[in-house]
């Protein structure tokens, strides 16, 4: 199995000719979350997907946002997918769904194997674990246990370039994901994204 690869935060033209030369599987659009640096908003999100190659899938993320504006995301054509970073519940989820019907991806910040084992009851089509908000730092990838999660997930929280390959042979996700491992000063880099697309395609698990 190949691994997956999603690059998170992109907001700038620059950034997604970066991707296009790259090509990972996913790319992530941070929206209505004004507190991050690489929010983008509906219009922004737009443009830049009509510039993204077709074989790539954007991914909208928030946290916590009003569910009509953000299935909006979707419904534009602007994502592929929504991701849902906060606190997002059974409740919201179901309203999503009936607005939407493009895959969802829920991140879980993982403390404990618990969080994990319930975050496999929400109806999502993906999980993703991390370590927090954006963190940018890793978790205790041993509380990962192969027979508690059922749903595909992504592993996210402190990968780079050089960690990514240990990371995933480790814990067998489907996919990866990065976002500050992917920057220099808070931009993304060019050489740290062709590395990392590069580093994960030689990943067979």
């Amino acid at each position: 199995m190949s691994v997956k690869i999603k690059l998170c935060g992109m907001f700038r033209e620059q950034d997604i000719e970066y991707v296009n030369e790259a090509k990972p599987d996913y790319i992530g659009f941070i929206v209505m979350f004004p507190k991050s640096h690489r929010n983008i908003g509906l219009k922004t999100a737009l443009r830049l997907k009509k510039r993204l190659s077709p074989d790539i899938k954007s991914v909208a993320v928030s946290v916590d946002a009003p569910v009509e504006e953000f299935a909006e995301f979707a419904l534009s054509g602007a994502a592929d997918v929504l991701q849902l970073h906060g606190n997002e519940d059974v409740e919201y989820i179901a309203r999503l769904r009936k607005l939407t019907s493009v895959p969802l991806i829920k991140a879980v910040k993982v403390t404990s194997a618990a969080d994990i084992e319930r975050a496999n009851l929400l109806d999502v089509d993906f999980l993703l674990l991390d370590s927090g908000m954006g963190s940018g730092k890793a978790f205790d990838h041993s509380l990962i246990e192969r027979e508690r999660i059922t749903k595909p997930f992504f592993l996210a929280g402190g990968l780079t370039p050089d960690n990514l390959v240990q990371a995933a042979k480790a814990v067998r996700p489907y996919g990866v994901d990065l976002s500050s491992g992917i920057e220099t000063d808070k931009l993304k880099d060019r050489g740290r994204i062709l590395a990392a697309v590069r580093n994960i395609r030689s990943v067979q698990l």
